[in-house]
């Protein structure tokens, strides 16, 4: 059988030479031609050979055609070049999956989607399996935890489902330390190997997940041309061997699959398996009761009870990614103290979500690449005094696939009895649609500068990659 990889830009490069390391007969084909030296030489050292899809014609018997989810060609239009053909049609996930088949079944894995939270579910349920050593590839990088010492393997790495491979491999030279040593890039130290995954992924898992956590369907955004959404892609959370959903988002999109260990979260609706019966919120530690019954573990069993905890959760929807996390947590039989501490030990993510005092003004961030219009109006509202607080709004456009309705969201501010302050490209284009009255301010550093001058508090809203920011 040949083996054709489509789609080098994304993770295909990886895939392409991990089937070849199997002994597989290997294509690839270059389908937006961004191929580097670097990877075309590394094709060519595993005898990768590049094509292109006018090629397919001269193919017979069978091949497995391997694609991403978000490919703009469907697996019919593909077939296409060749309808006598024998064609299996695979996702980059699906192919990641069978590429590691049988790996870490001695170890709690955790496969994270959604449309938001997916990058502070990780690193809060890295705070509750710390004790674990847990591996993680985010969008912050993949990141080996020792003794809660953070070691980063690779800092600008997507989370493609071909970095969870990736990351795996890094890791393996840090358990082997004598790669790295020889590279004289760590000392000789006992490095423990991890005991514990969680992988984050952006457009659905590969399903080598013991649970499958997906945190919201914010917005459903196409993607393959509009030929698909969000939604299907996030479908996959449902390959793993348990889930836990977020109610609303299954009701709406998945009601007609059916999963013999599926498990829902909410922050209001009891007919979940876990939901919120109290929310106290508060800037700093939000408390909140949650009661759950019978969860389907990983391991077989029902669970039914109740949790108090304390963490960072100031708006509804911190609060929703916490209650994600809670249940993913119980999927694993993780015990309540750990739970607990772990959450109470989370307290934001340095450019993403998180608070600070500067001198006498308490800056809240939303950094966020994904950030759109109802992230926005969410983490508006989640603030109780407005007078109090300046809040800024602004950011970057063309980051990610989802773009922000600036209609709606010009709307939405336009009625808003808070002092707004627009920033950055996405302010500049706001503020053609909003009065004169709305302050721009080009560089948004500049917006902290004025609140701590004015004695303001401030929320910072900003849709950007986290790294561009992470100097100031």
């Amino acid at each position: 059988m040949h083996y054709i990889v489509i789609d080098l830009t994304h993770g295909g490069v990886k895939i392409a030479i991990s089937l070849a390391k199997k002994g597989k007969v290997v294509h690839a084909i270059d389908y937006y031609d961004t191929l580097n030296v670097i990877d075309t030489k590394m094709l060519e050292v595993y005898d990768i050979n590049l094509i292109s899809l006018e090629n397919l014609s001269n193919f017979k018997g069978k091949a497995c055609v391997i694609a991403p989810i978000h490919f703009p060609l469907t697996s019919d239009e593909i077939q296409e070049y060749n309808p006598d053909l024998n064609c299996e049609f695979l996702t980059h996930h699906e192919a990641v999956a069978k590429i590691l088949k049988n790996w870490g079944e001695d170890i709690p894995k955790i496969e994270v989607t959604g449309v938001k939270g997916k990058t502070s579910s990780v690193f809060m349920l890295k705070e509750i399996l710390i004790d674990e050593n847990p591996l993680i590839l985010s969008s912050l990088g993949a990141i080996l935890y020792d003794n809660k010492r953070e070691l980063v393997l690779k800092k600008d790495i997507s989370i493609t489902p071909a970095n969870i491979k990736e990351t795996i491999d890094l890791a393996y030279k840090v358990a082997n330390p004598v790669c790295l040593i020889a590279e004289g890039k760590l000392k000789s130290e006992n490095l423990k190997k991890y005991s514990s995954a969680i992988f984050e992924s952006s457009l659905g898992v590969t399903g080598i997940g013991d649970v499958g956590l997906l945190t919201n369907i914010a917005e459903d955004y196409p993607i393959a041309k509009a030929k698909s959404s969000a939604s299907s892609a996030k479908a996959q959370v449902f390959r793993c061997k348990t889930v836990a959903c977020q109610k609303e988002a299954y009701d709406k999109y998945y009601s007609q699959i059916s999963h013999e260990r599926l498990n829902t979260f909410s922050l209001n609706d009891s007919k979940a398996n876990l939901y919120a019966k109290r929310i106290i919120y508060s800037l700093d530690k939000t408390s909140i009761d949650i009661s759950y019954s019978d969860v389907k573990t990983n391991e077989g069993n029902v669970l039914s009870g109740d949790i108090q905890l304390k963490c960072f959760a100031p708006g509804p929807h911190h609060v929703s990614n916490v209650l994600g996390v809670v249940l993913a947590s119980l999927c694993l039989e993780i015990p309540h103290e750990k739970i607990i501490n772990g959450l109470e030990n989370y307290r934001g993510i340095a450019g993403r979500t998180n608070m600070k005092l500067i001198e006498n003004s308490i800056i809240i961030e939303e950094i966020n690449p994904g950030i759109n219009t109802q992230a926005i109006k969410e983490s508006i509202n989640m603030i109780t005094n407005p007078k109090d607080f300046y809040i800024a709004i602004g950011g970057d456009y063309g980051i990610t696939c989802e773009e922000i309705d600036e209609e709606k969201l010009s709307q939405f501010l336009g009625t808003a009895e808070c002092n707004i302050i627009l920033t950055g490209d996405v302010g500049k284009s706001l503020s053609k649609r909003l009065s004169e009255n709305i302050q721009f301010i080009e560089n948004y550093n500049d917006c902290y500068d004025l609140a701590i001058k004015n004695n303001k508090n401030l929320l910072f809203i900003y849709r950007s990659d986290y790294r561009k920011l992470s100097q100031r």
